[in-house]
Formats: structure tokens, C-alpha cells, sequence
């Protein structure tokens, strides 16, 4: 079991922490009084986002927070970071996260994302911190039976090798609980996260062509793309674009400062669903999004991609039970905070 502890004495290691989830989390862990350490290699990320999260959580907050640019798959420079901070929690958010890029580079999917949490925990047992929350995703239900999807639900194989990488890394975790009982996992599977920081300072920063829906539609409401392309619109749904359940990323950071406090003084292997029960199709997306601009956003209908399933949606209530959270924002919050983002950024945190 680990030892329960105070919230201000917890060293928290955030690994991906300047990514949109990662960025979001260390805001409501240095509001809730966690020490915060952040590593990262701005791969995929700018450092400019720790200026913004300053900002938000004020000077005070902000000094518990340390920063490193830094590679997870450097065994040398985490363990560093672990003699100098002694981190008693991990978050692991740290990985490529495009699946439809997942498809054409399966081996750097699978090189990074599973290799740099192998050194993680690796060196995490190293220096007997044996507590740590995953970053996961509903990828690892695949194709689902039914609808909503529960931590009961079974885990499919996977429609594409982001998926698998998730569907491996829960396995691996799992193992080494069963290995060694005194880890402490919590595993999280997140559904689609969009939306931005409501005071607008962060948010989505997609480095190139955003292979995410929702930065699309954000940079063709601004006029940086031309059109939306909607991938498929013959799947069995009510207007035949596929559906989604859509959470907003603060909904989602919170999900991880829930986790933490149910964690604390626990052990073993626990699942959780995030999201918010509903599903959304594209064009709902679409649609909702042209009223937060104002405007109508053009899209075009493209051919199914390949990895992409009809439908999913969850059943969040073992997350409102146990660790007392549930999602606060519907789908207007979700693009009215991510049009007020891009609007107010629209080259990002490099504008």
C-alpha cells in the first residue's frame, strides 16, 4: 500500500506536462497545492506554455513547479530529475498521440511510446516510487459490442498502433502489479478531449496539420485551412459522420487531481473512464463550432480513414462513485473555449 500523503508534500513527476492534457493537469495539481515536476522534450510542445501557466495559477503556486527538457527514453537524464526530486506520484502522459500517423510510422509508435515507459518505470523502481497514473485512451475497447462503453467492456484488439501502444502500456502496468504487489496504478481511458483553458492563455497547439478534429475546425474558422474534411459520412448514425463522446480538457485535468486523491494510500490496479456520457457527431461538432464564431465552417466529405470506428461513448458513473468526479462541460463550453483560444492565439503559443 502506498503511504498516504499530504497534498503540499507530494512530488508529482509529469511527464508530457507542456502537451495540451499535460499542460492543463500540472494547472489544477499547482492549484491544489502539489509540488510539480514537469519533463518534457517540446517535441510536440512549446515552452512557452509554462509562462501561461503562470499566469493562471499565480506566483505563488507557480514556484512549485520545476521544468526539464527532456527526453522519457533518457534513462540518464530521468534519473536525475528522480535523485534530485524524489517523486512520490507519477503521471505518464509523454507519447506520439496521432493515429492516423501511427499507421504509417508503427515502429517509432512503438519505439517511443512503449520504450519510454519502460524506462520510466524502470527508473521509478530504481528509486522506489512505485505510484503512477497512465495516460490512457478508449482506443483499447477497439470496435465496441455496445454502447456506452464500461471499464468492463472488453479491451479489443486494437484498429491502429497508437491504440496498441495504450492497449501494450496498460498490460505492462498491470504485470508489474502482478509482479509487485505494492505498485499503485490507475489507469485512464479518455475519451476525445478538445476545449482550452476558459481564460483563453492555453489550449490545443498542433505543430503542422492538426490530426486532431477539433484544432482543424478552430484553423478553418479562422481562415488558416479552407475547408473541414469529414472522414466518411455512411456509418450507422443518426447523419452518418462518426460520433464521439467530446470532454473538455479541464473536465479531463480534473479527472487526473481526482485520481491522485483516490490513489493516495492505496494500491493495485484500478480503471477509470473519462468523459462525459454523450456522443457527438462530426457534424454536431461542426455545427456547434460555427455558432462559438459565429460563422458557418465549410467542410468537404472525404472517404472513411482507415483505424476509425463508427460510434463510442462512456459510461463514466465508476469515476463519479469512487473518486466523486464527473465532466461540468457540454459541447458549446467545449468550442466556445476553444474558438476563444484560437481566436485569441491563432498561431498558438508561438503568436
Amino acid at each position: 500500500m502506498s503511504e498516504k500523503i499530504a497534498a503540499q508534500d507530494t512530488c508529482v513527476l509529469v511527464t508530457g506536462g507542456a502537451g495540451f492534457i499535460g499542460s492543463h493537469t500540472v494547472v489544477e495539481l499547482l492549484q491544489g497545492g502539489y509540488r510539480v515536476v514537469v519533463v518534457d522534450d517540446l517535441s510536440n510542445a512549446s515552452a512557452k506554455v509554462f509562462d501561461r501557466i503562470r499566469t493562471i495559477v499565480g506566483d505563488e503556486a507557480a514556484a512549485n513547479l520545476t521544468f526539464y527538457e527532456a527526453d522519457v527514453n533518457d534513462r540518464a537524464a530521468l534519473s536525475k530529475v528522480f535523485d534530485e526530486h524524489q517523486p512520490d506520484r507519477v503521471i505518464h502522459f509523454a507519447g506520439y498521440k496521432a493515429v492516423g500517423e501511427s499507421v504509417s510510422k508503427p515502429i517509432e509508435y512503438y519505439a517511443n511510446n512503449i520504450g519510454n515507459t519502460l524506462t520510466l518505470v524502470d527508473v521509478m523502481r530504481e528509486h522506489g516510487c512505485t505510484s503512477i497514473i497512465f495516460s490512457s485512451s478508449a482506443t483499447v475497447y477497439g470496435d465496441p459490442d455496445s454502447l456506452p462503453l464500461t471499464e468492463k467492456s472488453p479491451k479489443k484488439p486494437a484498429t491502429n498502433p497508437y491504440g496498441w501502444t495504450k492497449w501494450m502500456i496498460e498490460q505492462i502496468l498491470t504485470d508489474l502489479h502482478t509482479a509487485d504487489p505494492a505498485w499503485n496504478v490507475v489507469l485512464l481511458r479518455y475519451f476525445n478531449p478538445i476545449g482550452a483553458h476558459p481564460s483563453g492563455l492555453m489550449g490545443e497547439d498542433p505543430k503542422g496539420i492538426p490530426n486532431n478534429l477539433v484544432p482543424y475546425v478552430a484553423q478553418t474558422a479562422i481562415g488558416k485551412r479552407d475547408a473541414v474534411h469529414v472522414f466518411g459520412n455512411d456509418y450507422d448514425t443518426p447523419d452518418g459522420t462518426g460520433v464521439r463522446d467530446y470532454i473538455h480538457v479541464v473536465d479531463l485535468a480534473r479527472g487526473h487531481a481526482a485520481a491522485l486523491a483516490w490513489m493516495n494510500g492505496r494500491s493495485g490496479v484500478e480503471v477509470f473512464n473519462l468523459g462525459t456520457g454523450t456522443g457527438t457527431s462530426v457534424l454536431q461538432i461542426i455545427e456547434a463550432f460555427s455558432k462559438a464564431c459565429g460563422h458557418e465552417i465549410p467542410y468537404v466529405i472525404e472517404p472513411r480513414r482507415s483505424g476509425d470506428v463508427t460510434a463510442n461513448y462512456a459510461d463514466c458513473s465508476k469515476a463519479r462513485e469512487l473518486m466523486g468526479w464527473e465532466a461540468q462541460f457540454d459541447i458549446d463550453d467545449m468550442c466556445r473555449d476553444s474558438w476563444n483560444w484560437q481566436s485569441h492565439n491563432p498561431d498558438g503559443y508561438e503568436g
